[in-house]
């Protein structure tokens, strides 16, 4: 009876597995005896519905969601690994991944997402890794993490945030490990860290601070390891670092000119000091550090004359490893400190240089009166007030003085007035998407002096006056996304010298004539995708020298805009997907030679592609998306040895001899290409890598599909294209 009873319960089992496991969606590739399912670069646009229910891993790579809507994944409620790196998702809706309770690592890396919004990532109770590496993330909203209890792993480099509020990682109980770096903060709120019990290591490097952050890293009890090198901090004050458990400090590559003798008196267990690269000419005995193992110094103009010699005795006598040599007198230039002699440190120079003065604090938060106006919420912990979707149809007033965080999202205000906002001198961030605002009246953001993040998306914007951002000097983030402006508002940017990011991504904009960024000679990435655009002066992007990102996919542009290009000597990415560009011509991309990293050509019904269209472009290359055009072969990119995504899916590439070096470059990539053949017949729907028709071209010799023979190449293909997988237990798509 028991052996029975199993026997139906196997039965069961395996006939719930059948069903659940039987279909295999196109493009996708399914392992059912793993339940791994790979969809990699399938251009899809949306999330996959016959997924086998009890899939554990999904991988979907290189695909084009933009928006991951709610309930997403709802019927693959066993996930325990999702990458959705390289998908160009650009928005995360609020109950996205719901359903996904027992997920633990999921990567949002490398796509555009802009705002982290509270809900954003709510049902991911047991998630323990979370890559958010390579968006523009410009803000998260407190709370946001609220819901990831079991995360030990945030990664959120090379993203675009400014400031971090107080109380943002809140909830993150088990978090051991925060990277921010690649961002650009300059300002952290005094609770920043809070609520963060077991964070071990935590990762500043690469930023803008101008000082220690001391009173926001001095709520990390447990942190054993902080990363702060790459930030333009001058000075580390007495008693700067109050951190009980910290044994490494890396501060190098920095603009340190001075640090207190004490500045580390409060973090008893500092092992390891890296100063590397700063512009340190001497320093002081580092009493306070008593436990001090090793400090380095190497790359500062270490001035070794007698001013140097109490550090040097105290170096001997604490036992402290310095590495580091001097930079003068001349007699000792090149000299490594640790085999100097007192005697030799002389002194017949100048003193050094008086310290420089110490950044002044920043005072204090006054307490202000928690009024709130009604029908809206304000919260004193976050510094948050929120009115949204309240069918408002003026601005409130009478929010608390220290709100740093206003939504006022889907409301019907119309316009708004001058001085809307007086009294909120402290505010950083406003929502006002969705509102219906035709008029932005000059004068309307009089007083938010510390605003940086201003969103006015969704709206019926069309022109913006020259004073509509008077008395708002810091705000570095802009969003008019969504509006009807038919050209750049260009006057406006003459009173925004902090502007870093500009979007203006499906409007109406025609074109781009000299003057357009006039002003913004800070910006660094400029959002056009989805405009009209069909003409780009040569001079309308000269201002913004300092331009990293420009996308302009979705606008009529009929050839590169090769001159515009020129003298963007910082621009790592371009995106011209989905324009009617027929041929690219020599030397189209020249100007960005020494810059350029990931390069968007798709879905562009590309015909022709000159063979000198990528002079000048080389190892630098991460990226290159050639996806869904006409061309029947593409130029030599041999030195394209950086590479690490290459996307040629839907390319009726000729496999004749023409093709064979394509042929021989792609078997050496250790890439999936997607590259197939349109023809000749025989060919069609071959991947390049595997069809043997080039094995009758001159110089085929010993070119062999992955590794094998010419024999075994052909039976690869035959296999191929008799629908068949060569690898076991994979499942591939009819479709």
């Amino acid at each position: 009876m028991r052996l029975s009873w199993g026997l139906l319960l196997l039965a069961v089992a395996l006939a719930l597995w059948g069903r659940a496991a039987a279909p295999c969606p196109a493009p996708c590739v399914c392992d059912n005896l793993h339940a791994h399912v790979l969809c990699l670069n399938g251009n899809l646009t949306a999330i996959p519905g016959a997924v086998p229910q009890l899939t554990k891993k999904l991988d979907l790579r290189g695909n084009s969601f933009m928006v991951i809507p709610v309930g997403a994944f709802l019927a693959t409620p066993y996930l325990t690994h999702l990458d959705l790196q390289h998908c160009k998702v650009e928005r995360l809706e609020e109950g996205a991944f719901r359903g996904l309770g027992r997920l633990l690592y999921l990567s949002l890396a490398s796509n555009g997402i802009a705002l982290l919004y509270q809900e954003s990532l709510d049902g991911l109770s047991s998630l323990q890794h979370l890559s958010l590496e390579g968006n523009r993330i410009e803000e998260i909203q407190p709370g946001a993490f609220g819901h990831l209890g079991s995360l030990t792993v945030l990664d959120l480099r090379a993203n675009a945030l400014v400031y971090l509020p107080d109380m943002v990682f809140q909830g993150l109980q088990a978090l051991q490990w925060l990277r921010l770096s690649h961002n650009a903060l300059h300002v952290l709120g005094s609770e920043a860290f809070a609520a963060l019990p077991t964070l071990r290591r935590l990762s500043l490097d690469h930023n803008e601070l101008q000082a220690l952050p001391g009173e926001a890293l001095a709520r990390l009890d447990g942190a054993t390891r902080l990363d702060l090198g790459h930030n333009p901090i001058t000075y580390v004050a007495e008693e700067a670092l109050a951190m009980a458990s910290l044994k490494h400090l890396f501060l190098d590559h920095a603009a340190l000119q001075d640090v207190a003798p004490d500045a580390f008196t409060h973090s008893p267990q500092l092992r390891t000091l890296d100063l590397r690269k700063n512009h340190l000419r001497g320093l002081l005995p580092l009493a306070g550090a008593g436990g001090l193992a090793r400090v380095s110094l190497a790359g500062n103009p270490l001035l070794c004359s007698c001013l140097l010699r109490p550090f040097h005795n105290w170096l001997a006598r604490a036992r402290v490893q310095a590495e580091g040599s001097c930079a003068a007198p001349p007699a000792l230039r090149g000299r490594p400190l640790d085999s100097l002699r007192p005697p030799e440190m002389r002194c017949g120079r100048p003193r050094l240089p008086p310290r420089p003065p110490r950044p002044s604090e920043q005072p204090r938060v006054p307490s202000s009166s928690r009024q709130c106006p009604q029908g809206c919420t304000c919260s004193p912990d976050f510094h948050h007030g929120s009115c949204e979707n309240r069918n408002l149809r003026e601005i409130p007033g009478g929010f608390p003085r220290d709100t740093r965080l206003l939504d006022l999202r889907r409301n019907t205000f119309g316009t708004v007035p001058p001085g809307a906002f007086l009294g909120l001198k402290e505010l950083v961030s406003l929502h006002l998407q969705s509102c219906s605002i035709r008029v932005l009246h000059p004068g309307a953001l009089r007083g938010l002096e510390s605003l940086i993040y201003l969103y006015l998306s969704d709206n019926h914007l069309s022109t913006l006056a020259g004073t509509t951002f008077e008395g708002a000097p810091r705000l570095a983030y802009l969003d008019l996304d969504h509006n009807a402006f038919t050209h750049l508002p260009a006057v406006a940017f003459q009173l925004l010298p902090n502007l870093i990011s500009l979007h203006l991504q499906h409007n109406a904009i025609g074109e781009m004539v000299e003057g357009d960024l006039a002003g913004a000679q800070g910006l660094h990435w400029l959002y056009l995708t989805g405009n009209a655009i069909g003409r780009i002066a040569p001079t309308a992007l000269a201002p913004a020298k300092m331009l990293e990102k420009l996308h302009l996919e979705g606008n009529h542009l009929t050839e590169v805009p090769t001159a515009a290009l020129q003298g963007l000597l910082s621009l790592s990415e371009l995106k011209l997907s989905r324009n009617p560009i027929k041929r690219v011509r020599d030397g189209a991309f020249l100007p960005l030679a020494s810059s350029l990293q990931h390069l968007y050509l798709d879905n562009m019904g590309l015909e022709w592609i000159s063979p000198s269209a990528f002079a000048g472009l080389g190892p630098k290359i991460r990226s290159l998306y050639l996806e869904s055009n006409k061309m029947s072969n593409i130029p030599d990119m041999s030195n394209f040895t950086g590479l690490e995504i290459l996307n040629l899916r839907d390319v009726p590439f000729h496999c004749d001899c023409q093709l064979l070096p394509l042929h021989r470059w792609i078997d050496k990539l250790n890439l999936h290409t997607g590259a197939t053949c349109g023809s000749p017949q025989e060919a069609q729907g071959l991947k390049v890598k595997l069809s043997t028709t080039f094995q009758t071209c001159p110089g085929w010799g010993q070119v062999k599909a992955r590794g094998a023979s010419p024999d075994k190449a052909k039976a690869a293909s035959k296999k191929k294209r008799s629908g068949k997988s060569p690898s076991r237990g994979f499942k591939k798509s009819r479709a």
